[in-house]
């Protein structure tokens, strides 16, 4: 049976059950003011399933299933799964059915918040699934590596699974509404030198004085290094962990040799291969491997690395000058920044690769979805004329994309090459083109 200090626990952590005419004013406390609406392809609220929303820590999960779930207060059963009490009180999904049976029947939708923590997190999704309890079951996850070993095959065909990221400028551009097509340009060119350096994480993003966006940064980074890595992953060796995460952000864009990795943070290739992995599922990192559509010449091993966000890149390295053109890794940045706007806009199901020939020929960005391939090359130079260079002349006459876009801060234009939608986007128009 669930304990009389867990019951007592989850009625103080639920004030809106015994006071509903206050609901608006307790719930309230979970969303921010200003809140920015955020673009997840969510399907219908329904009942006897879970819908599951995982991303890195402190993207806003929790204040999206908040907000969704605003029209059903005071008819909501929350637990923070943070709390040790629950988390240890709530393990059977029997025992806690029944308590939401015997106390609270009128519930229309139980949000778990953090499912991470708990030692069998899909066993008991499952097991509250299973209970067709006839309510709807959101839950939030920061870590997708303790979520998919506990739940792959246990949700299976029980859950609805998305992505939150930090914000993306279509998401930041929807808020600020602009009026005009200049001011639309106007706009997108603010945000883009925001996220260019600190980044999209939402209290990052909403707080306007620059140290104070270091130091929420800086309390960022620690929080995944020591907080994840130590407390929730076991890693023992948090320097060579802090080491690798520092050197990574010093290669983004750039092709990763693990075993120089390991010889400079002094453990071995597996720890590296591990740490990396700890990195990826956690949502700092996104490892992409090469795109090889079956051609000779292609380089099909030999990963790249991309960060989540600008802003944890930039903290790690203690990099907060302006993007300018003097600025050495520019390049990088804006090839990293397409890179986090593209996680943010494609579907949980697709894959981003690069492409690399043996002979040098490059794109920076392939992306595989429902049998289609997009591609995107990025240049952060000028750009007067639309002209392709031998690299995307030589993937669209080998693969023939669906569609081609060439990432660039000057030009819009479109052309067609060989059959091939070829357009030249700024920005803001590839943030349209993006969704489009």
């Amino acid at each position: 049976m669930i304990s009389i200090e867990v019951k007592q626990r989850i009625r103080h952590m639920n004030p809106w059950l015994e006071q509903p005419q206050r609901a608006e004013e307790y719930i309230g406390r979970f969303l921010p003011s200003p809140y920015v609406p955020r673009k997840v392809d969510m399907p219908s609220i329904v009942t006897n399933r879970a819908f599951l929303v995982v991303g890195p820590r402190q993207a806003g999960k929790s204040t999206f299933v908040w907000n969704t779930l605003k029209p059903l207060a005071p008819h909501i059963l929350f637990l923070n799964m943070e709390d040790p009490l629950l988390r240890v009180g709530c393990a059977s999904a029997v025992e806690f059915t029944a308590h939401i049976r015997e106390t609270y029947p009128f519930i229309k939708a139980v949000f778990i918040d953090e499912v991470q923590h708990m030692a069998e997190a899909g066993l008991f999704v499952k097991g509250l699934v299973d209970a067709r309890l006839d309510m709807s079951l959101w839950i939030t996850g920061s870590s997708s590596f303790h979520l998919r070993s506990k739940t792959r095959e246990s949700l299976a065909g029980r859950a609805t699974r998305r992505k939150l990221l930090p914000f993306s400028m279509g998401e930041l551009l929807s808020y600020r509404q602009p009026a005009s097509d200049i001011s639309r340009r106007y706009e997108s060119e603010q945000i883009l030198n925001h996220q260019l350096i600190y980044g999209s994480y939402p209290a990052v993003y909403l707080i306007q004085e620059p140290g104070e966006k270091i130091n929420l940064l800086n309390d960022l980074v620690e929080s995944l290094i020591l907080r994840d890595a130590s407390d929730l992953f076991r890693i023992k060796r948090i320097d060579a962990f802090r080491r690798l995460l520092t050197l990574l952000a010093g290669q983004i864009g750039q092709i990763v040799n693990l075993s120089e990795l390991a010889a400079i943070c002094g453990v071995d290739v597996g720890s590296i291969g591990n740490y990396i992995e700890i990195m990826e599922e956690s949502h700092i990192i996104k490892v992409l491997s090469p795109f090889a559509g079956g051609r000779r010449r292609e380089i099909t091993r030999a990963p790249k690395v991309f960060f989540i966000d600008n802003g944890i890149r930039n903290q790690l390295l203690n990099l907060f000058s302006p993007a300018s053109p003097m600025r050495a890794d520019r390049g990088a940045l804006f090839e990293n920044w397409a890179f986090t706007e593209i996680s943010k806009a494609v579907p949980i199901t697709a894959d981003i690769k690069f492409w690399r020939s043996k002979g040098g020929a490059e794109i920076d960005f392939v992306i595989e979805n429902a049998g289609k391939i997009v591609a995107v090359e990025v240049k952060s130079t000028a750009l007067r004329h639309p002209k392709l260079g031998r690299s995307a002349r030589s993937f669209i006459d080998a693969y023939r994309p669906e569609r081609f876009a060439l990432l660039n801060l000057t030009l819009d234009e479109e052309m067609d090459i060989e059959g091939c939608r070829v357009n030249f986007l700024t920005p803001c128009h590839f943030i349209q083109w993006l969704t489009g």
